[in-house]
């Protein structure tokens, strides 16, 4: 194993698979010369060179559609945003088009094409800027959506992206672009669709998934301390979502508290929630617990955005309600 940044395990995974297959090539702003806005692809351009590593304009719908496009000529395009928050320009492309193209033609053309980059807040980066989009796209059938929180996680997953078929979201954050994790030095893919269980525990499960999962490995440590231990499952992939995974943890803790980075009106928790109280009612020995950022546009204010974003000592609380603890 080795120990390397999350965004050198993106740009392994883009150039190993590249080195595989001539087909694969980077597309999106500043991905070429200047090495990635967040040197997610440094390196690339010399090696595959111009043709394969694509600087574009600031035009997402553009660039979205040429990839697109390009997938029914027989190519697997990578496209990158700068942000997923700039994925609204092109996002009639992602939806109407490479969601749906393989009903549409009968299967003529599958759309092996992958759209990455990062999502959700990021620091005072205000409203615009700091939107996640996880169930936005979750929502679209023919949409496969992935959102690592680690190096480990991201290769491998973001290799198997560029192997499947049809359309992956697969979203990232500023704010883990330099964390460092455990890689092995050879070939390796992870399954897309599959959960993992990060944390062994007996007392109630959490779930979460992305750069948000890191508050609920604090409020587990600190819980252990007071004798409550937290199961906590990272989804790694929204959709196809792994519920048995999830069915099995609560089956033995028979709590759930749901962390998600995202507004709470229609979102990933919410989901998890119907679902788990329709399979596994019987199961549960209190009512779910969802934590969520404040139903509002994201604050620049650095003290309101501390407030908006959820944080650890919001899972202790979650976790003594559905344990009914006294607080």
């Amino acid at each position: 194993m080795k120990t390397i940044q999350f965004r050198e395990a993106i740009c392994e995974a883009m150039s190993e698979e590249m080195r595989r297959d001539e087909t694969i090539y980077l597309m999106g702003e500043e991905v070429a010369e200047y090495n990635g806005a967040y040197k997610a692809s440094k390196g690339m351009l010399d090696e595959f060179g111009e043709k394969r590593v694509i600087d574009t304009p600031i035009s997402e719908l553009g660039f979205s559609g040429i990839g697109v496009g390009s997938t029914m000529t027989g190519n697997r395009p990578i496209i990158e945003f700068m942000t997923f928050n700039f994925a609204l320009v092109g996002i009639d492309q992602i939806i109407n088009n490479a969601a749906k193209i393989r009903q549409m033609s009968g299967g003529q053309f599958p759309c092996p094409i992958v759209f990455r980059g990062p999502t959700a807040s990021a620091g005072q980066l205000a409203a615009t800027h700091s939107q996640a989009f996880e169930s936005w796209y979750a929502n679209c059938p023919g949409l496969k959506v992935i959102v690592p929180s680690n190096p480990y996680d991201a290769k491998g997953l973001l290799k198997s992206a560029i192997r499947d078929n049809d359309p992956v979201i697969f979203m990232e954050s500023e704010q883990m672009y330099g964390d460092k994790g455990e890689v092995p030095e050879g070939e390796y893919t992870l399954p897309i669709g599959v959960a993992d269980v990060k944390r062994a525990g007996s007392d109630v499960t959490v779930v979460s998934f992305g750069k948000i999962i890191k508050a609920a490995y604090a409020a587990a440590e600190s819980l252990s301390k007071e004798g409550i231990e937290c199961e906590i499952i990272d989804l790694r992939t929204i959709r196809p979502m792994d519920y048995e995974t999830i069915f099995t943890s609560v089956k033995k803790t028979n709590r759930l508290v749901i962390l998600e980075e995202s507004w709470p009106f229609g979102n990933i928790s919410t989901d998890i929630t119907y679902q788990v109280q329709n399979q596994i009612f019987d199961h549960l020995d209190a009512p779910i617990e969802k934590i969520n950022t404040a139903d509002t546009p994201a604050p620049y204010s650095p003290v309101l955005l501390a407030e908006w974003l959820p944080n650890s000592e919001d899972v202790v609380k979650a976790v003594k309600k559905v344990m009914y603890v006294n607080q």
